[in-house]
């Protein structure tokens, strides 16, 4: 598939910037990998094999505490079973700890490292902020010949771990906090998994991939969105050195590109490694391959299918900005891939027992059926004997059926799928009443042809039945966007041990999957023994989770969406944006006015005072009277919203100062929300206007609270069963009635007033 990355790598092979393209999957290993980890490796190794390059395996080894031997062959082991290869490229980032010791020596001596003895908490002030910028450590002056003798000295283990640290001299005021002298050398008294204590010290991350990149001759070194910042670092390292064929401790033999893309972040999934983790050590799971985890390794063993995931991470694509993918998505994909390799049996989940009178005493031949009943191009059969005593779903009888009921029932007929009709005629009890089983009649040639069934079930012949045990699992979270260890659904796993299936699965091995017929695709799990199968459900039929909240789900998603997304964004400016203090002349006396004048923030107040445009129109604004609140509302407005619509450079606009404080202050007397606010500012820039009549025009007047009552009062009069969950305790449910009312009104509701008396009112 093509996309924005493969475009870049396409432009630098035709220009003749590299002869072939060299990427890497680089795992730390400290875990197993999960679906995230897929993404990246279709991503890295599909971009190498598309394009007639090669893909490396790296381990970035770096960190003796947590890395370990069986989580390098656990990796490689999910990396080959995705349909992956590395060849003989696969290499460790500890295979380079002298090269990358050399190259810190080089570093100080050229003067762009030195060695640090303040305490992580007192660099930790240094630091600096967002809007401040870093202080310089008192041993930043230390001489060349000082710290090659302290590092050397750091190696040999002359000192305890925490008592120095090497740091890059980069740029203490540099707006990326990433570039304010990051430590690239620890001590650890941690023996490694390889060296074993070799190493008392050990490079970082940032100053080992890029290096690490270089000494493989990666072309093209492609990561995720969180590590764009680290691009700043990437760069900086590599540019300290040389690019040459020589090898030496001053040399690189090339200059790697760091492009980044989207991760993937997939609804009701936890994919923090740390977290997944913990849920394995306090055992909440069984294990790394517990079925119910993203892991890889769960997800081999739940049924799922590397076809079908690779299918998946291309059916997303390669993204430049973070989404939230529906895992539904994901199992759609597993659905469609298995759907045309998995066998159909039946399967009994919860038998009840069913006598057949009337059935011929010879019996009959056992009924030979497709293995694809819908897909009859597809080969294969299988035989499927029936006797005078069958098993049938308990849910498939109802003493009492409600209308519309097209199973069996008290004198109703049925067909068995595959086989004939037969009718109910008698409910068979116990000493207490409870239901135990049935006879019902084997309905003869004549009779069925008279006879009109009102439904077809399934059924397994109680003489030859297998007697299995069957896992029925479902996603591990209840919400959307899982934050906490506290939000697993309870139900994610029911155990049923007394199901029965047909003998023509007797042979199944271990990842063997198979449709039962009704339920879903099950997979034959590893505690299977000979006589004792145990199936894992890897995925219903049809997507159970879409159902009339179906809407509500996906406006939590794209709320939950938006603010990550806001977040990350915010997050990303603030960390290029210059502050205040690194503004010069006319442009810092400006932006220190607009904080100290009016309150604004200064990441608002820098990018006013920079475009000269968006600055002036805010004190238009101001001096058409908007203050205070007003004042703060319009330049966020300004530098949040307009600011977009201007990026191609400064413009007439239809409206000014007057329009906007007019906007500003429906907002701050409560008569429209910001969201309102936002829409009237973009119809404001396609064609003017006055605010209070474009807010008349889209009747986007906010709805006090005494209007918000009936609102809230309906809203939870619909949703009863979500109210007695909120108040048995569930609270993430505030925001599903929170969507709920938003929808009802509109977007008339103020967030946070409909928040507040939807508290109110639940209790």
């Amino acid at each position: 598939m093509q996309n924005f990355i493969r475009d870049i790598i396409e432009a630098d092979l035709q220009s003749g910037k590299h002869a072939s393209v060299v990427t890497r999957f680089p795992p730390e290993p400290n875990g197993h990998l999960h679906i995230g980890h897929a993404k990246a490796i279709c991503v890295d190794f599909g971009l190498a094999t598309v394009l007639a390059g090669r893909c490396h395996l790296r381990m970035d080894d770096t960190n003796p505490d947590a890395e370990d031997m069986e989580y390098v062959a656990a990796i490689q082991r999910d990396v080959r079973w995705l349909g992956f290869d590395w060849a003989e490229h696969l290499f460790f980032a500890s295979d380079y700890y002298e090269q990358l010791y050399e190259h810190a020596l080089h570093l100080i001596r050229i003067g762009k490292a030195y060695v640090c003895s303040l305490t992580e908490e007192e660099m930790r002030e240094h630091r600096g902020s967002l809007t401040e910028p870093g202080t310089e450590s008192v041993h930043r002056g230390r001489t060349v010949d000082e710290n090659l003798e302290l590092f050397t000295r750091m190696r040999k283990g002359d000192f305890a771990e925490g008592e120095h640290v090497l740091r890059a001299k980069c740029d203490m005021a540099s707006p990326n906090m990433k570039l304010r002298d990051p430590a690239i050398y620890r001590i650890k008294r941690t023996p490694h998994y390889r060296t074993g204590n070799a190493w008392c010290i050990y490079p970082l991350y940032d100053y080992t991939h890029c290096l690490s990149d270089a000494f493989e001759g990666i072309t093209h070194s492609i990561c995720t969105l969180e590590f764009e910042n680290n691009r700043d670092l990437y760069d900086w390292v590599l540019n300290q050195f040389e690019v040459s064929a020589e090898p030496s401790p001053g040399t690189i033999p090339c200059r790697p590109r760091q492009l980044e893309f989207a991760r993937l972040n997939l609804s009701y999934t936890m994919m923090s490694k740390r977290k997944l983790l913990q849920l394995v050590q306090e055992k909440r799971v069984s294990g790394w391959d517990d079925p119910r985890l993203p892991t890889l390794a769960g997800m081999r063993r739940r049924g799922y299918t590397p076809e079908a995931i690779r299918a998946f991470c291309e059916m997303i694509g390669v993204a430049k900005n973070n989404s939230l993918v529906d895992v539904g998505k994901l199992e759609f994909c597993i659905r469609d891939d298995l759907n045309r390799r998995s066998p159909r049996v039946m399967c009994v989940l919860a038998p009840l027992e069913v006598q057949l009178d009337g059935f011929p005493e010879a019996g009959i031949e056992p009924l030979v059926v497709p293995s694809f009943p819908a897909e009859l191009s597809l080969p294969g059969s299988r035989s499927v004997p029936i006797g005078s005593r069958i098993f049938i779903e308990q849910e498939d009888f109802s003493e009492t059926p409600p209308p519309e009921w097209h199973r069996l029932s008290p004198g109703a007929v049925v067909r068995l799928r595959h086989a004939g009709l037969i009718r109910c005629e008698e409910i068979l009890r116990d000493g207490t009443g409870s239901v135990t089983g049935l006879r019902c009649r084997w309905l003869g040639h004549d009779e069925a042809n008279q006879a009109k069934a009102k439904g077809t079930i399934h059924w397994v012949c109680a003489e030859t039945a297998l007697d299995v045990e069957v896992r029925v699992y479902d996603r591990l979270f209840d919400v959307e966007v899982p934050e906490s260890l506290e939000q697993l659904n309870p139900t994610s796993l029911a155990v049923l041990t007394h199901c029965k299936l047909e003998a023509s699965a007797a042979g199944a091995e271990c990842g063997a999957s198979f449709q039962f017929e009704r339920h879903g695709y099950y997979c034959a799990d590893t505690d299977s023994r000979p006589g004792r199968l145990v199936f894992n459900r890897t995925v219903t039929l049809r997507d159970g989770w879409t159902r009339d909240d179906a809407k509500d789900r996906a406006d939590t998603r794209e709320a939950a969406l938006a603010r990550q997304e806001k977040q990350r964004a915010g997050a990303a400016m603030a960390a290029r944006a210059p502050s205040a203090a690194g503004l010069e002349g006319v442009e810092r006396t400006r932006a220190e006015a607009y904080v100290a004048a009016h309150g604004v923030s200064e990441a608002v107040a820098v990018v006013l005072a920079q475009h000269r445009q968006l600055g002036e129109l805010f004190e238009q604004t101001v001096g058409a009277g908007a203050s205070g609140k007003a004042a703060q509302v319009t330049a966020n407005l300004i530098a949040n919203e307009l600011a977009g619509h201007l990026s191609d450079g400064p413009r007439a606009l239809p409206f000014g100062g007057v329009e906007l404080a007019e906007l500003a202050g429906l907002v701050t007397q409560g008569t429209i929300t910001h969201g309102v606010a936002k829409e009237v500012l973009g119809q404001l820039v396609t064609r003017g206007g006055r605010p209070g009549d474009l807010v008349a025009a889209l009747g986007g007047e906010a709805l006090s609270v005494s209007e918000l009552g009936p609102l809230v009062a309906a809203v939870l009069a619909a949703h009863p069963d979500e109210v007695s969950r909120y108040r048995a305790g569930k609270n993430t449910l505030l925001g599903f009635f929170v969507g709920k009312l938003m929808r009802a009104s509109r977007g008339k509701a103020d967030a946070k007033a409909a928040e507040d008396l939807l508290r109110s009112r639940l209790g």
